[in-house]
């Protein structure tokens, strides 16, 4: 049976959104924010900054944050103002000079600290052909298998290329008539003709062409014979992409269908996007994938899981490896991990086994746009794998580094943070002839600064010669403490306690007390209250009246519920 493949935009002023789906099954999603605009084909007038001979690459200013990073491969076909070629030996040197104005696109996008990666070698896609007009080759696409086809569409692109340009026959062409190739292939020839043009009047760094946005990349690239529909859910988007398509390829406007707004949300890609991005990916069998990404490279790890199998521990160790290769092709594709993949399945003794697996996994990413070259499997049961990298990948855009671990993917416990600061605290004592100290942290710090009873609070005393006054705060994160307040003990005292016997005022009850569950903890500037009876009004305000107070807490008793005004 045929698989079926969707495909679904989202469109909104903040964020566009492609979800690529086989046979119901989320395999690739594409984002694009105006922040943060795809350089990726984009065809600039650099500048070149600086020669480095010892890393045979050369800086070039293309207008972007950070230069740009020209390899000495990258720069066979390097051009001045006019475009014209100049060939000489691989070294970066005998190339380009600084000062030097080239004309470069980019093929990767810029990740983390390093800029984009570029190069002279300019390739202008159409929907059926690539042209590279710096080249005098022609090629066809690999996947189009049929001698006969192939041979047509070479002498097809010959007969209709301009003299000295290169054309690559792409995937979609297999099938198509003389007209639509001839006229895609113009097409290229203009804009690389005005490209040109703009390069010889333009001051660098200047952006001379920009590469199709995503909703008109979906038609370019992603709109082959077996996409049965492209969902879109804007009418505006849906006219546009209905035009484009009649310019481009005639038959994909009556693929292009609209449909209400909140298309994610209804086919559930949302929810399918949240549980794909995490670290650990659980199988249908019970079994699970954990995925890390690292700077260097990705590594994926498979495990039974919950999975016990129904034979013998040969074929539950089987079974599970075969589902973890399909759900890994789709996780790289997906996550749109790049760069070197190291995938360690369960082991496996018998060598029909290792090689049923390795075939499968690579069956699996053969549906991959993105090249993926798979190495083979070593006998500790690893698989060396390397795909193309383009951009960051898409949990970089999703996800930023979590600021308290830095990517590390752990944070200090809270025993941890409690000690760091009783450490910083002597520290600061000693050197203050100020009696009292407030300091504050997030509740459950605060817990372990106190000790059962205040056990822990008075033995710092004892140890410094100082009082002090700890406050629970519920905003600070778990890992921060603030220095409040030093000073005399009347003065930190009135300030660490906000509250005094007899006031009467509101709170709201935030949990139950641990020892005394039938009480309910409330807080006012940080400070403890102690709510009599209050355990079962959990999330309500109420109006108490302060009975006692003390260093790090007060008790108070209910007076009344306070009603909330209806909205």
């Amino acid at each position: 049976m045929a698989m079926v493949r969707e495909i679904l935009l989202d469109v909104a002023s903040d964020e566009v959104r492609a979800a690529v789906l086989e046979d119901g099954q989320l395999v690739e999603i594409l984002l694009e924010r105006p922040q943060q605009l795809r350089a990726v084909g984009n065809v600039y007038l650099g500048r070149v900054e600086d020669v480095l001979p010892g890393m045979d690459a050369a800086f070039v200013n293309i207008g972007l944050d950070r230069n740009a990073f020209l390899y000495a491969d990258d720069a066979v076909h390097c051009c001045g103002r006019r475009g014209q070629s100049q060939d000489g030996p691989r070294r970066i040197e005998d190339m380009v000079r600084p000062g030097q104005e080239i004309l470069v696109q980019v093929d990767k996008e810029p990740v983390g600290s390093k800029g984009a990666k570029i190069s002279t070698a300019i390739g202008l896609p159409g929907r059926f052909v690539v042209l590279t007009p710096q080249s005098d080759f022609i090629g066809v696409s690999r996947r189009i298998e049929d001698e006969a086809e192939r041979a047509r569409l070479r002498a097809l692109v010959e007969e209709s290329r301009n003299p000295g340009h290169g054309v690559i026959v792409r995937t979609v062409a297999e099938g198509q008539g003389e007209a639509a190739i001839r006229a895609d292939l113009s097409f290229l020839e203009s804009l690389w003709q005005s490209i040109q043009e703009q390069a010889g009047r333009a001051e660098p760094p200047a952006l001379l062409h920009r590469d199709m946005g995503l909703a008109g990349r979906l038609l370019r690239d992603f709109m082959t014979d077996d996409v049965e529909a492209l969902w879109v859910d804007q009418a505006e988007e849906h006219q546009r992409l209905t035009e484009l398509a009649a310019l481009m390829s005639p038959e994909l406007a009556q693929r292009i269908r609209l449909t209400e707004p909140g298309l994610f949300t209804r086919r559930g890609v949302d929810q399918e996007i949240e549980r794909a991005m995490r670290r650990r990916v659980w199988l249908r069998s019970g079994g699970y994938l954990v995925i890390d990404r690292a700077e260097a490279l990705t590594a994926v790890d498979v495990n039974t899981g919950k999975f016990v199998g129904k034979e013998n521990l040969a074929q539950t160790i089987l079974q599970t490896n075969l589902e973890a290769a399909a759900e890994i092709a789709r996780q790289i594709r997906l996550r749109d991990l790049g760069g070197i993949i190291v995938v360690d399945f369960i082991d496996m003794e018998e060598e029909a086994h290792r090689e049923e697996v390795l075939a499968a996994l690579g069956e699996a990413v053969k549906r991959d746009r993105t090249k993926v070259h798979v190495l083979g499997m070593t006998k500790l049961n690893l698989i060396e794998m390397t795909r193309k990298r383009v951009g960051s990948g898409i949990d970089q855009t999703l996800y930023s580094t979590c600021p308290v671990c830095e990517g590390w993917g752990r944070v200090e416990s809270d025993e941890t943070v409690a000690i760091r600061i009783r450490r910083q605290l002597r520290e600061t004592l000693a050197e203050t002839a100020e009696p009292a100290v407030l300091v504050e942290a997030h509740p459950a710090v605060a817990a372990l600064l106190i000790g059962p009873g205040g056990g822990l609070l008075r033995a710092l005393e004892e140890e410094t010669g100082h009082t002090v006054y700890v406050r629970g705060k519920l905003e600070m994160g778990r890992g921060e403490h603030r220095l409040v307040a030093v000073g005399s003990r009347a003065e930190v005292e009135a300030l660490a306690r906000p509250v005094a016997v007899g006031d009467e005022i509101e709170v709201e009850i935030s949990a139950a007390h641990t020892t005394q569950p039938d009480d309910g903890i409330a807080r006012v500037q940080g400070y403890v209250v102690d709510v009599e009876q209050g355990a079962a009004l959990i999330g309500q305000r109420v109006k108490v009246e302060i009975v006692s107070t003390h260093r790090t807490y007060a008790r108070a008793k209910l007076l009344a519920p306070v009603e909330t005004p209806h909205r």
